[in-house]
């Protein structure tokens, strides 16, 4: 399963917040919800990876959408199915990578 989101902290922030909710058993986020409901939490490494690095804004808000768009039809996302909405372009670049042949 996989959650894909944003954040202006720093990843190593980020995780240890999450590992605190977990370790805490405080629920707020979906990340530490499905943590505690199914799986063990693992080193960062293992279980988290940045996925892109910019300013938060627009530019990330899409990239994040994107995201969510591209996994959403294998069933393996965490984040709300809601927040994947049919988009044209999401689906031409996800074709694209498809048909890409694998790099060497």
């Amino acid at each position: 399963m996989k959650f894909v989101g944003q954040t202006s902290r720093s990843f190593w922030t980020r995780f240890s917040q999450h590992f605190r909710d977990f370790k805490c058993a405080n629920c707020k986020s979906k990340f530490t919800h499905h943590l505690e409901n199914n799986h063990s939490i693992g080193p960062k490494d293992n279980i988290m990876e940045v996925l892109h690095s910019t300013s938060k804004g627009k530019l990330m808000d899409t990239l994040v959408r994107f995201h969510i768009y591209k996994i959403t039809p294998e069933n393996i996302q965490i984040n709300d199915k809601n927040t994947s909405k049919s988009n044209i372009i999401f689906e031409t670049i996800v074709q694209e990578e498809n048909n890409r042949p694998p790099s060497s």
